[in-house]
């Protein structure tokens, strides 16, 4: 959960930062989930987890930073395929994708 400012409340949220045991700055890279599914490549689908209670997607047109000390709490740990996922879609949305 992160504090992502007044209009967006505290929000759910996965972080895809790379693990940094000293990094220049104390920000995170995250991306958003939503409810609201558009069936977009930018979208990957979340399996029911016990701490989401509705279905969801993350959203990586969502993709921001944002200051460590505004994430709240962990809420769980998402699989390694959920993760390989998001890494496609974030590697389709920065058109990073192997050529």
């Amino acid at each position: 959960m992160a504090d992502l400012g007044l209009a967006a409340k505290m929000r759910p949220v996965v972080i895809v930062s790379r693990q940094d045991p000293s990094p220049p700055r104390a920000l995170v890279l995250y991306v958003p989930l939503t409810t609201q599914r558009r069936f977009s490549p930018y979208e990957v689908p979340l399996p029911r987890f016990p701490f989401l209670d509705r279905d969801s997607v993350a959203n990586v047109q969502g993709l921001a930073s944002i200051p460590t000390a505004r994430l709240e709490r962990r809420l769980g740990r998402l699989p390694k395929d959920v993760m390989m996922a998001l890494k496609s879609a974030l590697a389709f949305a920065l058109d990073l994708e192997s050529q």
